[in-house]
């Protein structure tokens, strides 16, 4: 892996899932911390990036949001190359976002490269009246599939996102560099977040054991 000087590693993270689940919200909540109500359909891909410091190591996160319209699939597709790690997202309080999981799971076992370490997370927790997900369920298919970890996160209530991707981190500084592997998570935890005001739900995260280090 080519290294930037400045940094000293560097990570591609693919974000897929449905149209409309909040990916793109996601996304830039933690690239800069601002949450936008109004967000237009990804075109063929957005790359973001930010820098992360892990236990004092310089980690550049370059995270590729490509579109989901049919017409933009073969190009996409191509996205895949190179990655390392993968995040897939689903709206709580979308069902039918859900149950697509498996065949974003397919597909990037199809196209990913080796060893690509898979987070599944539910979006817009937030939004906890009207969920058609129980996290319990999004648990269940993580630790099928051996997939990393499954989240809920808010980008409105800046819930979970850098967790996430300080998580994801880790994990792969853990797989480049074998000192780093104290560092992560090797057995089953539920984190649970204080609640926010005027909120009644709270943030949830599971990291499933991980034996492929």
């Amino acid at each position: 892996m080519a290294l930037d000087k400045n940094f000293d590693f560097k990570f591609k993270v693919i974000v897929i899932g449905d149209a409309n689940v909040g990916k793109t919200c996601l996304v830039q909540h933690f690239a800069s911390g601002v949450y936008s109500e109004a967000q237009q359909n990804t075109i063929g891909v957005d790359i973001t990036v930010r820098s992360l410091d892990i236990d004092g190591k310089k980690v550049k996160m370059q995270l590729w949001d490509p579109a989901v319209q049919e017409s933009y699939r073969a190009i996409t597709r191509s996205y895949y190359r190179r990655a390392h790690a993968a995040i897939i997202a689903y709206d709580i309080t979308q069902r039918s976002s859900f149950e697509s999981v498996p065949h974003w799971i397919d597909e990037v076992k199809k196209y990913r490269a080796a060893n690509l370490v898979i987070m599944l997370m539910g979006t817009k927790s937030d939004l906890w009246e009207k969920r058609q997900v129980l996290f319990e369920e999004a648990c269940a298919m993580a630790e099928k599939h051996g997939l990393l970890a499954a989240l809920e996160t808010s980008a409105k209530e800046s819930r979970n996102i850098n967790e996430a991707f300080q998580l994801m981190a880790r994990v792969l500084i853990a797989r480049k560099s074998l000192p780093a592997l104290s560092s992560v998570p090797h057995s089953t935890a539920i984190v649970r977040a204080p609640r926010s005001q005027g909120s009644q739900v709270q943030s949830m995260a599971r990291v499933f054991p991980q034996d492929r280090f």
